[in-house]
């Protein structure tokens, strides 16, 4: 029988902050799920501790790949459920039921369903809310305003999913959101309480600013140069009135 939700997690060396995510995944009250690991050929015991302490069923694909887009590729073309859920090592559920809540929504078959994240750190504490805020409704244009939505709180109807542009090394994910938003007719918000708790990973400055120049081309693309540039500008115009105000 097709489970409804397809939960994806990739692994690389991930021993270290996989138990939380499993946990979570475990916790959850609503059982129509299948939990998929795609893991990057670890070298530390991130398998068998998925398969020891992940939930009964649980598929685990260990093999190289060519870093996490390739390995998300993987995960799309092993899934079964109608819906996709991203949830990385680290990443967790944050409520028990969280995917209770994705599932009441995806009654009418809307082709994105989405929520709001918080930011934990490695203890697991709640430092916050994420700083961009999902908006009560959801379009493709909105993503011109940047990724206001969370990968992980981003669930995605099978059928309409592409696959991730390997083109992109750092922000191919802002990309496949923005075209899975162009092919869904309708999507639903579950609601302001947090549903993902994402784990904060201390990402380079150099990646960071990788990772902003890619989704600036990204904006290009889809919503023009001219206006993502003046919309930058304004954004620069702002913070530095608020920074020295």
């Amino acid at each position: 029988m097709q489970p409804l939700f397809s939960i994806i997690t990739i692994t690389y060396n991930a021993s270290g902050v996989i138990r939380p995510t499993l946990e979570s995944v475990k916790r959850q009250t609503c059982r129509d799920f299948e939990h998929i690991i795609v893991d990057g050929a670890s070298t530390d015991d991130t398998v068998s501790v998925a398969l020891a302490e992940g939930v009964e069923g649980i598929k685990v694909q260990s093999e190289p790949d060519k870093g996490l887009y390739d390995a998300m590729n993987k995960g799309i073309k092993l899934a079964t459920g109608r819906y996709l859920v991203f949830l990385n090592a680290g990443d967790s559920f944050a409520g028990d039921d969280s995917l209770a809540r994705f599932a009441d929504a995806a009654k009418s078959a809307p082709g994105i369903i989405y929520g709001q994240t918080q930011i934990v750190n490695a203890s697991r504490q709640v430092v916050g809310m994420r700083h961009l805020t999902a908006p009560a409704v959801l379009t493709a244009d909105s993503f011109k305003h940047g990724m206001l939505v969370c990968h992980q709180a981003f669930v995605a109807r099978r059928d309409i999913v592409p696959q991730y542009d390997l083109s992109y090394r750092f922000s191919a994910d802002y990309d496949w959101c923005i075209r899975c938003l162009q092919r869904s007719e309708r999507n639903v918000y579950v609601g302001d309480a947090p549903v993902i708790s994402y784990l904060t990973d201390g990402l380079t400055d150099k990646n960071h600013k990788a990772s902003l120049r890619e989704r600036f081309r990204i904006m290009c693309r889809y919503y023009g140069t001219l206006p993502t540039a003046l919309r930058h500008l304004a954004f620069a115009i702002r913070y530095l009135k608020t920074k020295f105000a």
